[in-house]
C-alpha cells in the first residue's frame, strides 16, 4: 500500500493517479472521507481504499503502509513525526525544498537506516531537477571543488487559489534569505544575487539568482564539494526588487507578518495560463580541483507534471524494495535515472 497524504490536493491526486498508472496500490488519506471518495472517483480508481483520519501519524503507525507520500505540506513541523511513525520498515516520501524541512528529515539518517527503512525528501522538479545533473556528472570521478546548479521550471497556471502549502514554501525561502556553501559551511550571501541570463539548449533564453532552496543543499550531499551556489528562475532579477528583497526578507522574519503574507497568498486566485516556455531546465556546472569541469543538462516538460511523476515513481521503487536505506535526497536515494524514469532526459556537454 502507498499512502497519499492529501489526496484530494491537486498534487496529492495527481500522484495518486500516477501511482496507480505504474501498477502501485495507492491509498488516498486525508480529513474528509466523502471527498476522499469524490475524487477517487473522479481518477476512475472506484475501487481504491480511503483513509480518514486527523491523527495521520498515529493512524500510519497503527496500519503500517509500506510507503507514505506526504503532499500536505508545512514540511517543517509535518515530515518528521510522520516519517518516524514508518519506522521500522516503512518508508516515506515528501516534497520539500526549503533548508528548514529538508535538513531536519535528513537529520533521521540513522534511525532511518537502523529502522531498515528509506525516507526520501525533494521527491520533485525543485530538488531532483538539478541534483540528478550533479549526481550524473559526478559519477565515477572524486569529490569536486565547486558545483553550481541552476533550477530553471516551466509550469502552466491552473484556475484556482494558489493554495497554503504552496504559499508556506514561497515565504519560507523569502525568509530564509539567501545562502551558499563555502569552504564545507552553510553561509549567507544576497538574496537574488548574481543574477545571469540562460542561453538553453532549445534556443530560448532564461533568467536567475541565487536563492535558500533544497537545489543548494542536495548538489552539496550528491557531490560533497565544499563550494556550491544554487539559483533558481522563481526568484526576480530586476534591481529594483533584487533592491528591495534583504528588507521584505527581513519583515517576514516576524511570526505576525510571515503568518499575514502566507494567508494573502495561499487564497490569490489565478487565471488557467499555459507554461512560459516549452521546456523546464535543470543546469550544473561542477569544476574539480585540477580544473576538470563538466557540464549538463535536464530537459522536461511541465515541472509540475515532472514533480508528480518524480514522487509517484519513488513511491512505486521505494514499495518494491529499492533505494538505499537512511534519509536522503531522491538521486542519492535512488539514482540520477529516477529523473530519465520520471519523463527527463540529461545530457552532459
Amino acid at each position: 500500500m502507498i499512502w497519499i497524504l492529501g489526496a484530494t490536493g491537486r498534487t496529492g491526486r495527481e500522484i495518486a493517479a500516477r501511482v496507480a498508472a505504474r501498477g502501485g496500490t495507492p491509498v488516498l488519506v486525508g480529513r474528509n472521507a466523502e471527498r476522499l471518495r469524490k475524487t477517487a472517483a473522479e481518477l476512475g480508481l472506484d475501487g481504491v481504499e480511503v483513509v480518514e483520519t486527523a491523527d495521520i501519524a498515529g493512524e500510519v503507525a497503527r496500519r503500517r503502509p509500506a510507503v507514505v507520500v506526504n503532499t500536505i505540506g508545512g514540511y517543517a513541523d509535518t515530515a518528521v513525526p510522520i516519517a518516524r511513525a514508518c519506522l521500522p520498515g516503512g518508508h516515506y516520501v515528501d516534497l520539500a525544498n526549503d533548508l528548514v524541512a529538508m535538513p531536519r528529515l535528513l537529520a533521521l539518517h540513522d534511525e532511518a537506516a537502523a529502522g531498515d527503512s528509506t525516507f526520501v525528501t525533494g521527491a520533485g522538479f525543485g530538488v531532483l531537477g538539478t541534483e540528478a545533473v550533479v549526481a550524473r556528472l559526478c559519477a565515477d570521478r572524486p569529490t569536486p571543488q565547486e558545483v553550481r546548479v541552476d533550477a530553471l521550471p516551466s509550469v502552466a497556471i491552473e484556475a484556482g487559489q494558489l493554495g497554503a502549502a504552496l504559499a508556506l514554501s514561497i515565504v519560507s525561502a523569502f525568509t530564509t534569505g539567501g545562502l551558499r556553501y563555502r569552504g564545507g559551511q552553510m553561509v549567507p550571501t544576497r538574496l537574488a544575487g548574481e543574477p545571469r541570463e540562460h542561453a538553453l539548449p532549445d534556443g530560448q533564453k532564461a533568467k536567475s539568482a541565487v536563492g535558500a532552496t533544497g537545489e543548494l543543499l542536495a548538489a552539496h550531499e550528491a557531490s560533497g564539494a565544499p563550494n556550491v551556489v544554487a539559483t533558481t528562475g522563481l526568484l526576480p532579477t530586476a534591481p529594483y526588487i533584487r533592491a528591495i528583497l534583504p528588507l521584505a526578507s527581513a519583515l517576514l522574519k516576524v511570526s505576525a507578518v510571515r503568518q499575514f503574507a502566507v494567508r494573502r497568498m495561499a487564497a490569490m486566485e489565478f487565471k488557467p495560463a499555459p507554461r512560459p516556455r516549452e521546456h523546464s531546465w535543470g543546469h550544473a556546472v561542477v569544476t574539480w580541483a585540477d580544473g576538470t569541469t563538466r557540464e549538463g543538462w535536464l530537459r522536461t516538460e511541465d515541472a509540475m507534471g515532472f514533480t508528480t511523476n518524480a514522487a509517484a515513481e519513488t513511491a512505486v521503487r521505494l514499495a518494491r524494495g529499492e533505494g538505499r536505506r537512511g534519509a536522503y535526497t531522491p538521486a542519492c536515494a535512488l539514482g540520477p535515472e529516477l529523473a530519465e524514469a520520471a519523463g527527463a532526459t540529461i545530457d552532459q556537454l
